[in-house]
């Protein structure tokens, strides 16, 4: 009993030091702690998106169905978005954490630099583009004339202001790869926060503030987003992060640069691939009615509340990896991976159990359409029995992708959701009228399939030899 307390004691002691930053060691010691260290926060930061995501919806639920699915229809597209800030978040952590295992901290400024200049770029061309042809995307997306006139002003506002998301992904990349990850989870802890308190005032409207419907959703994204990214540029310059920038570091590095493009365009290329597939199973649940789509949207943010912190371990696998190689301790690396994996699938295997059984009743909290509730829990029965292996595929792409590999996570992704989950979807909804039952089928199999293609990769151990 006593070395049961002193057990919970010590991991008490060390989820303290975890949330607080106070360990950056990461290439010696133990591997247990090092990876509690670095997921403790890394989940805690997926958790607050994850609360954000579930808060958000539960609150447009109640302006109406057409809401549900703007956000659903939008949040595909946006996903491309995302896919060009995690592909260049992805090489800001690779590169950012071997300079920091080779102990080159004035070369991780530089790609810091180089990788918030390329965000910037490709976020003002997104913006201007998302927010002149909104209407355009959801027609292009399948939406119906009233849900365009209803939701076309959060699609407008959410594009438009993507900046937000794209330093957001690529500044707490930059801390997650210096091995700063607690403060990554206080950005997001701020970010969440203000979107949850201003949701319902402009969605509802309050006092002297209107009653923006759906668009008041973005409005608070992109004003909860934006005063986070100040936050992260207060500690890039004047905080404490290991990675600590002056005036005299804002200089372009064409040859950094370059190397940072490399490594990026693999992981760009893996999540446009796995994005892509995204937008189409979207376009092809359309076909199914307001409902039944309402019931996937809501499915999949309720999935996300899982995934996220089962990301938040995959992050800490990519760092750990990135680090060692840096630091020459190659076997460090590979059982940093396998001890993460083997901890991610414990957490996974519970969460599926839980959605195995009462899939139903948690849509149910959020919307009371029996159709709604119908199709939403059965996407979540089916994709939970696949969680086990999502949570070692995560695992092991990202640890690809820390090692700077962004190249083979691509031609899996390539196989797994191109060659056989949009075919497959397909097929199965509207030539084997399975209907939305199919498409459901399609991403747990694929995510199957994606796991036991990496881990088979992961094994040859090719990835040890990868220079950036």
């Amino acid at each position: 009993m006593r070395s049961y307390i002193q057990s919970i004691q010590k991991y008490l002691g060390y989820f303290w030091i975890a949330v607080t930053g106070k360990e950056s060691e990461f290439t010696s010691g133990s591997i247990r702690k090092a990876i509690f260290m670095l997921s403790v926060p890394m989940i805690l930061e997926m958790l607050m998106e994850s609360i954000f995501a579930l808060v958000d919806i539960a609150y447009v639920s109640q302006v109406s169905v057409n809401a549900v699915a703007t956000i659903g229809l939008t949040e595909s597209v946006v996903t491309l978005i995302y896919a060009l800030a995690i592909g260049l978040s992805m090489a800001a952590t690779a590169i950012v954490a071997r300079r920091v295992g080779e102990k080159d901290i004035s070369g991780a400024k530089e790609a810091a630099v180089q990788a918030i200049a390329l965000g910037i770029l490709i976020s003002l061309l997104v913006g201007v583009f998302g927010f002149v042809y909104a209407k355009d995307i959801l027609s292009l997306m399948g939406a119906e004339p009233d849900l365009i006139a209803e939701g076309y002003g959060y699609t407008k506002l959410l594009m438009g202001g993507n900046i937000t998301i794209m330093l957001l992904f690529l500044i707490n990349a930059i801390f997650r790869g210096a091995g700063d990850a607690s403060i990554a989870m206080w950005t997001l802890v701020l970010s969440n926060g203000l979107n949850i308190i201003l949701d319902p005032l402009f969605i509802f409207g309050w006092g002297p503030i209107p009653e923006y419907g759906v668009m008041g959703a973005a409005i608070a994204t992109n004003i909860g987003r934006g005063s986070a990214v100040l936050f992260q540029i207060g500690i890039l310059f004047f905080g404490w992060s290991r990675i600590r920038l002056a005036l005299k570091d804002l200089v372009l590095n064409i040859k950094v640069m370059i190397n940072l493009i490399r490594v990026s365009l693999g992981g760009i290329a893996q999540f446009l691939i796995g994005t892509s597939s995204w937008v189409f199973l979207m376009r092809m649940m359309s076909e199914f009615g307001s409902e039944v789509l309402a019931g996937y949207t809501i499915a999949i943010r309720v999935m996300l509340f899982t995934l996220m912190p089962s990301w938040g371990m995959s992050n800490a696998a990519a760092t750990l990896v990135g680090q060692n190689l840096g630091a020459k301790k190659l076997e460090r690396a590979e059982t940093s991976v396998w001890k993460t994996g083997k901890y991610n699938a414990y957490f996974m295997g519970l969460v599926s159990i839980v959605y195995l059984l009462f899939a139903k009743d948690i849509v149910g909290w959020f919307n009371d359409t029996p159709a709604v509730i119908e199709n939403g829990g059965l996407c979540l029965q089916i994709i939970a029995a696949g969680y086990i292996f999502y949570a070692y595929g995560m695992v092991v792409t990202q640890a690809f992708n820390g090692a700077g590999d962004t190249g083979t996570p691509t031609r899996i992704n390539l196989i797994a959701f191109w060659a056989f989950q949009l075919p497959f979807a397909y097929l199965a909804a509207f030539y084997f009228n399975l209907g939305a039952i199919g498409v459901f089928m399609a991403i747990t199999l694929a995510e199957v399939l994606l796991a036991v293609i990496s881990i088979f990769l992961f094994k040859r151990g090719k990835w040890k030899s990868f220079q950036v």
